[in-house]
């Protein structure tokens, strides 16, 4: 007993020297940690204030950093001390795996979202069109973005749909070209048509005249001379211009003597001899 007790007294002085060397780190790894993830955090502030990034995404993706990198630093920290971490993180790893399955279609829209308003492919204000919708972009939230349609419907699409997919952005361009295809009947004057359609262009300011307007048959078809009208106009006149020529068109044709035929179908009787006999014998 007596030796027991001698070999603790010993033992003491260098069980005090590793421990305190040990909270010593643990304690300077904890400080200089803590410093570093401060440092960090105000880095990625000032980094997205310099950004046009939606400011609910700026406060959440700060918040996630600063409290995973924390984590890092405790975690860092209590394994300097002897404590076993090697448990406490597999079951950390095993709930976030069991969460992240059972999330997964949220999580995949919560990584759509940050996409979009990291890279921007559209923003408040934009008119897009995907999976079958189209609209204003009233709000791009987290897990979905908010659309509001030209009849003032709101529609909701997930994000991840819209990171992943196909969409169309009318607003990135200042321009667009406005197609039409207007039919004449056949016999009617092509060299007037197109005279008429000059003149309609002429008439209407908001159609550019730098790419020039142009104009040719586009299709002789079953009904109508088809010709093809493509003009150029800032985007915010598109639906205006498109519309507004449909109307002129149509008025301006009839006072003209064009004609927009309607479709028809031409159908030959042909008579047999024998059948023109019978019909005379009759008569």
């Amino acid at each position: 007993m007596v030796t027991y007790m001698e070999f603790n007294a010993a033992a003491i002085p260098s069980i005090i020297v590793n421990y305190g060397m040990q909270l010593v780190a643990a304690v300077a790894t904890l400080v200089i940690g803590l410093y570093l993830v401060k440092f960090v955090i105000r880095l990625i502030t000032k980094t997205f204030e310099k950004s046009e990034i939606d400011t609910s995404l700026k406060t959440f993706l700060t918040s996630m950093v600063s409290i995973l990198l924390r984590v890092m630093v405790y975690i860092t920290a209590l394994g300097m001390l002897g404590v076993e971490m090697t448990s406490f993180i597999a079951i950390l790893a095993a709930a976030g795996l069991a969460v992240g399955m059972a999330l997964s279609g949220t999580l995949q829209n919560f990584a759509g979202g940050v996409m979009i308003l990291l890279f921007k492919p559209y923003k408040v204000g934009n008119y897009i069109e995907a999976q079958g919708y189209e609209g204003t972009v009233k709000e791009i939230q987290i897990f979905v973005t908010v659309l509001t349609t030209s009849d003032n419907k709101t529609v909701l699409i997930p994000n991840g749909l819209l990171a992943n997919d196909a969409m169309i952005n009318y607003s990135t361009q200042s321009t667009r070209r406005v197609d039409w295809a207007f039919g004449i009947a056949y016999g009617d004057d092509l060299d007037k048509a197109y005279d008429v359609l000059n003149r309609l262009i002429a008439a209407d300011d908001r159609i550019m005249q730098e790419p020039k307007p142009f104009m040719a048959v586009a299709e002789l078809g079953d009904s109508s001379v088809n010709i093809a009208v493509r003009v150029w106009v800032n985007a915010s006149d598109y639906g205006k211009v498109k519309f507004k020529m449909n109307e002129e068109v149509y008025r301006t044709f009839d006072n003209e003597g064009l004609s927009i035929p309607n479709p028809q179908l031409d159908v030959h009787i042909q008579q047999t001899n024998a059948n023109q006999n019978k019909l005379r014998k009759k008569e």
